[in-house]
């Protein structure tokens, strides 16, 4: 079952009201777009973009929403292509679905033997298997150690490199194994998967995540109406830096609604734990 994080608190933040228009620009399962639609009846509108065809194709036969399928870094062009104006909110959700990590097997889970894959849209070039396989070492270690933040990013980069030149490195349990044999036995225990950060920045890398969310946010102020809304869910410091740092640097144009990011309640964890890293920030636009 989808369980929009922070649900109620994106609703308090994004406040849509009768007939406004809003931009989800992480569809996904569509439940935050949903919530909107209900607030926002009987003529208010919601643009949802996602990436993965997959998420659209659930989503086409409700009513006053826009799905499209296509890169939120092309925000501006998506709204002059659709004609949707006097937008009220915007909304990022930059977690990936519980589906990517249940069903579509993509190699987004280190607890699945699946693919080495890690595209949103399979129409993209790249793949998770193609970074391990044929990049330098040096270019793994530095995606390991700045989108993953991996402590042993050199020892696993090296480990990568010795592994794929007995055997090519296709699938989720193999990377697991060389992860493991990277890393000391101390770190194989600890709160944290000691495969997450290295799983982390491939997924990140393979779709430009950070690359494309510093390229929208200008757009979306651009595109929000006066005293719009715009409300970021982020799911590691790395996202939570961008927004922050944009939501700053805009403080002429951008009133802070939150002081401090709003993070989930414990009984959100308890009932949905992929929320436990979530933090949101909200601004205004006021100019």
């Amino acid at each position: 079952m989808h369980i929009p994080v922070l649900q109620k608190e994106v609703l308090e933040y994004l406040d849509p009201r009768p007939n406004e228009n809003f931009i989800d620009c992480t569809l996904g399962y569509g439940g935050h777009t949903k919530a909107i639609l209900e607030k926002t009846e009987p003529k208010g509108k919601v643009l949802g973009i996602d990436r993965d065809p997959e998420m659209i194709r659930n989503l086409k036969n409700i009513k006053r929403l826009t799905p499209v399928c296509e890169n939120f870094s092309n925000l501006k062009e998506i709204i002059k292509q659709q004609g949707f104006n006097r937008v009220s909110g915007i909304l990022f959700d930059l977690g990936f679905s519980s589906w990517h990590l249940e069903g579509s097997d993509r190699g987004f889970t280190f607890l699945k033997n699946e693919p080495l894959d890690m595209r949103y849209s399979i129409k993209s070039p790249l793949t998770a298997e193609k970074i391990v396989n044929y990049w330098s070492s040096w270019e793994i270690e530095k995606i390991l150690r700045e989108y993953g933040e991996e402590r042993f990013s050199e020892k696993i980069s090296e480990n990568i490199i010795k592994f794929r030149k007995v055997k090519p490195i296709e699938r989720t349990f193999q990377l697991v194994e060389v992860i493991k044999k990277a890393t000391p036995v101390w770190y194989q225990h600890q709160r944290i998967h000691f495969a997450t950060r290295t799983f982390q920045a491939l997924r990140i890398a393979v779709n430009d995540e950070l690359n494309n969310f510093i390229k929208v946010l200008p757009q979306a102020l651009e595109m929000l109406k006066k005293e719009g809304r715009l409300v970021i869910i982020s799911f590691h410091s790395l996202e939570d830096r961008i927004a922050k740092n944009f939501i700053r640097d805009n403080r002429n144009s951008l009133k802070v609604v939150t002081k401090k990011p709003i993070i989930p309640t414990q009984e959100e964890i308890k009932i949905n734990p992929r929320s436990r890293s979530a933090k949101l920030r909200a601004a205004i636009k006021i100019s």
